[in-house]
Parts: structure tokens; C-alpha cells; sequence
């Protein structure tokens, strides 16, 4: 839509095919509905969020930054509001808002929409001209943009076309994985502890393999019948790389505001208080309700030991498990899952200061066919608008010198 809009604000005749039937199915589910459209940040700190390829899209990022995003939307009436971690979301907290707007755009800018599914493109001579579709109709142009996204979330049309459509021109196609992705543990652990939502507690990753940590965080997240979701895991997927049962393990704080010491004498003040209750009753304060059971397994402590024959060593060794609550990653959940696609269509391949293919003349790529993803907060949407803006530029500055 960004690329479709900008190309026909500059003069040219624009197409836009949907396979869907209706514009934006993604923008909708982003966010949780809300569409954190962008990261109030500088181009240098979105660049950083990138953990592949991040120097790729430093033409398109400086040329259309979050903070021009944010001006562009705010121009189509759409009002905006900053959150934690520099967030931008509208301030309806209505994904449809963005759509809207979008859709505003494309009207104003006169793009034809046409619902349709692309089956091949036309090359002729090393130069793209024209799509076909499903139906057998031929669209001939001068241009083509593919933005047909990766293959997350398939059920929004990112089936990975444009990735078929890419290989057939010639181009090569990183090995795709999901990225931002829930992750699947080892045991019955986190299913016994399904539902339930920590807040304000750290994460650490380790490597196994290479025997060093590789990520750390603090923030949110969520058991599941699977193993871990929530922010700070889909966040933390994004350094995995090369899964394997068992590679990477999971370390979480349950208590990051206390020091060993500290949280030692926290427990030690339960216990008193509850000397003559049994070790299972005496965590109500301390943990919520669902993590009680697992906590307890992992202690060692007999849950029907009396508080007050609980020895120090055994109190100390629940305070480190409570500060280490370790989980072992045997997989990323399926793509289909995932939030983004990691992989794609190979940046040596585009000329990163227009988005054009460097083996067919008048292809161009945009958004997350490309291979650069980002981790959570705006900037895998930012990487849309910025790479669609440019296509959409340098798309019609070639559609003019040709006519």
C-alpha cells in the first residue's frame, strides 16, 4: 500500500493486486489489534534492532524514517500516541484506523485495486513487464514491485509467493525460519503452568554450544501448553539461530528486584511466619498460584515439610532456583506462528539505494520478502513503509525516464 501510493502520487498509473479480499488483513492482527505502527527512534537505533543485514536498509530508513511514518500518518488524520519502548501506536488503539488511512492514500493517490491472485511474472529480455493472474488475465507494466510478504500468519495471504515468484526471476532465497516466535520446552513444566502472565521479571539466553549468553531482557512473559510466548520470548527468538533440542536454555529471574541476600531473608521471614505450616502453603506470598507446584518439584524441599525444619542450605537453594528458573528450548514454534518471516530474497541481490533487483530490470522488492527482520516494537512495520516508500519512489522515477 505505502509503495502502490507513493508511485501513483508521483504521476504513474498504479495497479495493486490483492490476493485478499480487502486491503491490510495483517495491519489488523498487529500489535494485538492495536498496529505498533513504528518506533519513535532514531534511524541509527532501528538499524541496531535489525540483527541481519541491518546496514541494507540504511538508504531506505534515512530516506523515509519512523519519525517521517509518524508525520505521514499524522498528515492522513490519523493521531498517534508514543508508549513504552517508543511504541507508535494510533490513538484510537484501533488497527483499523491505520488501514483506513492507507486506504485513504491509495484512493487519493487514484491506485486501482484489483482482487486477484498473481500466478506468474512477465520478464522478457532481462526487464519485468507484467504480471498474470489466476484467471488468465495479463496486467501488462513498465514496473513491478513484489510485496508479498513472508510466510507467517498465512491465513492474511502471506503464503510465500512473492518468494516462488522471486526464485523463478533468478533471485536467491535465504532458508526461511520463523522469527519473534514462541518457543517450545522440554518437560511437562510450563504446560502445568499454562495461562499464566509474569511481569516485571528478567530473561537470560544461553548458548550451549558456544557456551556463552547471548541475549538478556526484562519485561513480560507467558506460559504455555508448549513452553514460552509473551514479549521478551518472541523478542529472544530472534537470536536463535541453527535450533536444536537442547542448544539454547533459558534462564528466568523470578525476583530481579532482590539480590540472593535479600531474597534469602525474604523467605526466611515466610518461613518464620509459617513454622508450622507445610512447605506447599507457606509460598502464597511469594509466587503466584500456578508456579507454586513446579517451584516446590524443583526445590527438592518435601511440599509436606513443616517450615521450621526447612534448613538453610535448603532455603538458600530455593532462593538460587527462584533467581535461575531454567528452561530447555527444544524448537521454535511452526512459522505459520510467527510474527515475521527471517530469510528471503537475498540483499546482495537489490540495489539498497532503490529496492530494484540487480538480475531483472524494473523488479523491486519491499517488506519482509527481503531478508532483514527486526525484533519487536514497530520496526519490522517501519522496514515496510521504508523500503515500500522507496520502491514506490525509484519505481516511478524509471516508469517516467522510460515513457
Amino acid at each position: 500500500m505505502m509503495a502502490a501510493g507513493t508511485a501513483a502520487r508521483n504521476g504513474c498509473r498504479v495497479c495493486l493486486v490483492e490476493k485478499n479480499d480487502r486491503l491490510g488483513r495483517k495491519i489488523r492482527i498487529t500489535g494485538k489489534g492495536r498496529c505498533n505502527l513504528t518506533n519513535d527512534c532514531e534511524v541509527q537505533t532501528l538499524i541496531a534492532s535489525v540483527p541481519g543485514n541491518g546496514r541494507f536498509l540504511f538508504s531506505a530508513v534515512t530516506q523515509f524514517s519512523p519519525r517521517d511514518t509518524m508525520r505521514f500518518f499524522e498528515e492522513l488524520g490519523l493521531p498517534l500516541k508514543v508508549e513504552r519502548g517508543n511504541r507508535v501506536f494510533p490513538a484510537s488503539d484501533q488497527a483499523q484506523d491505520v488501514i483506513d488511512a492507507l486506504s485513504g492514500f491509495l484512493q487519493s493517490a487514484g491506485v486501482q485495486v484489483v482482487t486477484g491472485t498473481v500466478r506468474e511474472l512477465l520478464i522478457q529480455d532481462g526487464s519485468a513487464c507484467g504480471v498474470i493472474l489466476s484467471d488468465g488475465n495479463v496486467l501488462k507494466a513498465k514496473k513491478i514491485i513484489l510485496c508479498c510478504g513472508g510466510a507467517s500468519y498465512p491465513g492474511t495471504g502471506s503464503t510465500g509467493d512473492g518468494y516462488l515468484f522471486a526464485r523463478r526471476a533468478g533471485h536467491t532465497v535465504m532458508p526461511l525460519r520463523p522469527s519473534l516466535v514462541p518457543l517450545e520446552a522440554e518437560g511437562d513444566d510450563c504446560r502445568q503452568m499454562m495461562g499464566l502472565s509474569l511481569k516485571n521479571v528478567s530473561l537470560r539466553v544461553f548458548d550451549t554450544e558456544k557456551k556463552k549468553q547471548i541475549y538478556d531482557d526484562f519485561g513480560e512473559m507467558l506460559f504455555t501448553h508448549f513452553g514460552l510466548s509473551g514479549p521478551m520470548v518472541l523478542s529472544a527468538s530472534a537470536h536463535m539461530h541453527d535450533m536444536s533440542p537442547g542448544r539454547y536454555r533459558i534462564s528466568v529471574d523470578l525476583k530481579p528486584a532482590l539480590t540472593p541476600e535479600q531474597l534469602d531473608a525474604r523467605i526466611q521471614r515466610d518461613f518464620e511466619r509459617n513454622r508450622n505450616r507445610d512447605f506447599m502453603n507457606s509460598l502464597g506470598a511469594l509466587l503466584p498460584r500456578k508456579l507454586i507446584p513446579v517451584a516446590v518439584r524443583r526445590s527438592g524441599i518435601s511440599p509436606e515439610m513443616k517450615c521450621n525444619q526447612i534448613t538453610r542450605e535448603m532455603r538458600r537453594n530455593l532462593a538460587e532456583m527462584l533467581k535461575d528458573f531454567t528452561f530447555s528450548i527444544t524448537g521454535f514454534r511452526p512459522i505459520a506462528e510467527a510474527i515475521v518471516t527471517s530469510g528471503g530474497v537475498k540483499v546482495s541481490e537489490i540495489n539498497p539505494k532503490t529496492m530494484e533487483s540487480k538480475l531483472v530490470s524494473g523488479l523491486y522488492f519491499a517488506g519482509e520478502i527481503i531478508d532483514v527482520d527486526a525484533y519487536t516494537g514497530g520496526f519490522n512495520l517501519q522496514i515496510a513503509f521504508s523500503t515500500g516508500r522507496l520502491a514506490g519512489n525509484s519505481a516511478s522515477e524509471k516508469a517516467k525516464e522510460s515513457s
